[in-house]
């Protein structure tokens, strides 16, 4: 009985596997979506991006297929020293990169809060995600093969990359409402994939810093709030003339994979452009560091921002931004910039604040 299920099995995956170059190729494909869905995910917060996280974990499912069929078609070049080359070492680099992003997915996606260090499984699965992609492109330098005409059947191939993706949207949504019907870990999960984080206040949620932003806390006698650019009164304001104006509940979704709702209390972005007296050709407002991070929005958007000062009825903490986070609903956590003393009304947007993000805190 065993035997024939085996059988049946494998019948079955004969039946929908591809060409071999139209595997490695698929292969290739997926990973490079996996990569930009993935990237492009960081900076989505609304629910109308849900259809991009579906996108992004379904073919992850189909990756780990057509992985196993590369993986049956050369076990033998691994298995067999004899056959071992210098490119068999970055196989198995990538191979292990490969399932590393894959299972650290996989796991996250059931719910398990595994920490390793200071890293989230989320964070250590865009890890393995960006090491993997150097990886694939320098494999593919050595086995560089383009499919040829053959390769393709047009009915054939179009079952079975529909079988494929057919399949592993059942196991997902499967997956998914398992999840909800037993209540199990990562059944509260947002769609962007973030666990939430209870409670109300500077210590109900992690203090985490984009890539390497770690100041010394900020001196508030020598601190000053900058309001300037497309403005006719440019603004310098000390901490004691702040007078928090507005309260406001918010989602703070981080990119480690958490989530929290939180009263924040401050000044509305709008009120302080107001003061200032924006010019109305400007089209973007930048927030920006005391470290010299940055992000715009649109001045529509930034309006019904808050610059905060308050988190649950408590002072900000330094970790969180004191003296002033931005709250920006709707966005993920590294667009709330963190020890804002300076805004600037724009004309244009600011392309270069990606850069920056990454470089920001490094000495």
């Amino acid at each position: 009985m065993a035997r024939r299920a085996i059988d049946v099995l494998q019948t079955a995956l004969a039946a929908v596997r591809p060409p071999p170059r139209l595997v490695d190729w698929s292969i290739f494909v997926l990973v490079c979506f996996e990569a930009i869905s993935g990237l492009v995910s960081f900076t989505v917060g609304s629910v109308a991006w849900w259809p991009l996280f579906w996108a992004h974990r379904i073919a992850g499912l189909a990756l780990l297929v057509f992985v196993g069929f590369k993986l049956v078609r050369v076990r033998h070049r691994l298995t067999n020293s004899d056959q071992w080359r210098p490119s068999t070492l970055l196989s198995g680099l990538t191979v292990l990169a490969v399932f590393g992003a894959l299972a650290t997915g996989i796991v996250w996606v059931f719910g398990l809060d595994i920490r390793l260090s200071r890293w989230t499984l989320l964070s250590v699965h865009v890890g393995f995600g960006l090491v993997l992609v150097p990886l694939m492109l320098w494999h593919l330098t050595t086995r560089f093969r383009l499919p040829r005409s053959h390769d393709f059947d047009r009915r054939r191939t179009v079952l079975q990359y529909t079988a494929l993706l057919i399949g592993a949207t059942l196991v997902y949504r499967g997956q998914e409402f398992a999840t909800q019907l037993l209540d199990g870990p990562g059944s509260d999960r947002r769609f962007t994939g973030s666990q939430p984080r209870e409670g109300a206040g500077n210590e109900s949620f992690p203090v985490t810093s984009w890539v390497a932003d770690d100041p010394d806390p900020v001196e508030l006698s020598d601190w000053t709030l900058s309001v300037r650019g497309a403005v006719e009164t440019p603004l310098e304001l000390q901490y004691h003339d702040l007078s928090p104006t507005t309260t406001q509940q918010a989602l703070l979704d981080c990119t480690s994979g958490w989530y929290t709702v939180q009263q924040w209390r401050g000044l509305r972005v709008g009120d302080v452009l107001e003061a200032a007296g924006v010019d109305e050709k400007s089209r973007f407002v930048r927030f920006v560091s005391v470290t010299g991070y940055r992000w715009s929005l649109p001045i529509d958007e930034a309006r019904d921002a808050v610059l905060a000062t308050h988190v649950g009825g408590e002072r900000l903490t330094h970790g969180h931004g004191a003296p002033l986070r931005l709250v920006a609903p709707g966005r993920r956590g590294f667009q709330w910039v963190k020890w804002v003393d300076r805004v600037d009304v724009r004309y244009r947007d600011d392309p270069a604040q990606w850069l920056v993000t990454l470089i920001s805190g490094f000495d």
